[in-house]
């Protein structure tokens, strides 16, 4: 409100406008957790979150091979789904799987999050590319913005692989704040 103003654009039908249009995210963002909960409700109860946590509990990988399959999991479903989705129906699911070989808890979710960032990158449901096609000139293409990200896509797996591989990158500052 306070740039609107300082740009001279802050009156009744701007903000009637951003008030429709925060009241329709908020509301998109809780029908999404409402609907993802319903399943995850219906899902646990006829068994089918035993049956996901024993696939993969029995893989033939070991405790780094179930890691590596529910990371390479999120990146697959990022391209189909979006974050919120992910975050409201997948992480519920492989919570419990990442607890059972002990993993940390926080360094789990804190790796979780820092995979997902992949999917704001990774076409179909690339949000960062629709949000640059919306402000670049017409002559720029949507390919040249897909082929312009995958550096930055290699550099956030390298990233995961790195969160992976030392553990410490990600649990140094929230263990300082737990003690």
């Amino acid at each position: 409100m306070i740039l609107a103003a300082c740009y001279g654009q802050l009156n009744f039908k701007t903000l009637k406008q951003a008030g429709y249009e925060t009241l329709s995210i908020t509301s998109m963002i809780l029908m999404i957790a409402v609907c993802a909960s319903f399943f995850s409700t219906v899902f646990v109860s006829i068994g089918g979150d035993d049956v996901i946590s024993q696939f993969f509990l029995n893989l033939p990988f070991g405790k780094r091979g179930v890691l590596i399959v529910i990371q390479l999991l999120l990146i697959i479903m990022g391209l189909f789904i979006d974050w919120m989705g992910i975050l409201f129906i997948v992480v519920p699911l492989i919570t419990p799987i990442a607890a059972e070989p002990g993993f940390d808890p926080i360094w789990f979710a804190v790796l979780v999050m820092v995979n997902l960032q992949i999917s704001f990158l990774t076409p179909p449901f690339a949000y960062s590319i629709f949000y640059l096609k919306g402000i670049t000139p017409p002559e720029v293409r949507t390919t040249d913005i897909y082929r312009g990200v995958l550096p930055f896509v290699a550099i956030q797996i390298f990233v995961v692989v790195l969160c992976i591989l030392f553990p410490s990158l990600l649990t140094a500052l929230p263990s300082l704040l737990i003690k």
